[in-house]
């Protein structure tokens, strides 16, 4: 299910509370959210849950808007000033987007201390609310569409203000892109506002609050909206006879004639397109090993 995450709720508080309203242990979601940010939250349930590792890896879309003139500490309106405000009424528009398409594409980023990272088994939110900073590896990540918006996108903008759209690959901080960005125009940056408006297939216009879901399970109505463990994947599919069916359900692997890229994965369902295994293809067996089987 998508769940349209709350601002001041961390992403495990929404676990809690779905774990609440549908009386199971076992939810889990595919991607942290800051908690000042809202928006699209994808909750696994139950056998879904073994679905998380699959779909943590998805491309995000967000909506942000960003403050000129100084940085925080935490990269967002929440954190501390790190420097006397600098007067940025100058920066126009103009200048912005020219400094936005410099930051598409492959681009290095070093991890927020304030982030959910772990270094040596430990968060390094954690570190950095004890007053410690430790040195962070840069990551790789990919900026794929990066566009400043109309003033008419951002909820309250306020002058030296500027809302930006960005369809990124997993682990990216827009946090950080804000911070580049402040930097590259000489002024300083933070955010002020963070909504994430697709993860993976998953969109906001599909996302309940959670008010709505509890009327929804009240109502005995939580089937319609909860997303097919096969819709929700997004990898190749392949649909399997009843003999297949049967192997996989008992976790043996499949052979089949056609030819996959050795490693490959892809969603195996029956004539149903139910959800029966993710697997990963073997070329020297030429056929399909079961990685997560999804039925009982």
């Amino acid at each position: 299910m998508i769940v349209d995450k709350p601002a001041d709720w961390t992403s495990h508080d929404v676990v809690a509370k779905v774990r609440k309203i549908l009386r199971t242990r076992r939810v889990g979601h595919t991607g942290t959210l800051d908690p000042f940010a809202t928006g699209v939250l994808v909750v696994c349930v139950n056998r879904a849950t073994r679905l998380v590792q699959y779909l943590t890896g998805d491309d995000k879309e967000y909506v942000a808007t960003m403050r000129l003139g100084f940085a925080t500490d935490t990269g967002d309106f929440t954190g501390q000033m790190l420097s006397p405000v600098t007067d940025a009424s100058h920066i126009t528009p103009e200048q912005v987007q020219t400094v936005l398409k410099q930051l598409q594409g492959r681009i290095r980023q070093i991890p927020p201390m304030y982030s959910a990272k772990k270094v040596g088994g430990v968060r390094l939110h954690e570190l950095a609310r004890r007053g410690e900073e430790v040195e962070r590896q840069a990551i790789e990540v990919e900026i794929k569409e990066l566009e400043l918006l109309s003033d008419s996108h951002a909820e309250s903008v306020r002058p030296q203000e500027f809302s930006f759209r960005v369809v990124c690959s997993a682990g990216t901080y827009v946090r950080t892109l804000a911070e580049d960005l402040g930097k590259r125009l000489g002024v300083g940056a933070h955010l002020t506002a963070l909504r994430r408006t697709r993860a993976g297939s998953c969109r906001l216009t599909e996302a309940l609050t959670l008010e709505t879901l509890s009327e929804l399970v009240v109502q005995g109505k939580i089937d319609d909206v909860l997303i097919s463990m096969a819709d929700a994947v997004d990898l190749p599919e392949v649909l399997l006879s009843e003999e297949e069916c049967k192997a996989i359900r008992h976790g043996r692997s499949i052979r089949r004639t056609e030819i996959w890229d050795s490693g490959a994965l892809a969603k195996l369902c029956d004539a149903e397109r139910n959800l029966l295994a993710i697997a990963e293809f073997d070329s020297t067996k030429s056929g399909w090993q079961p990685r997560a089987v999804l039925v009982e």
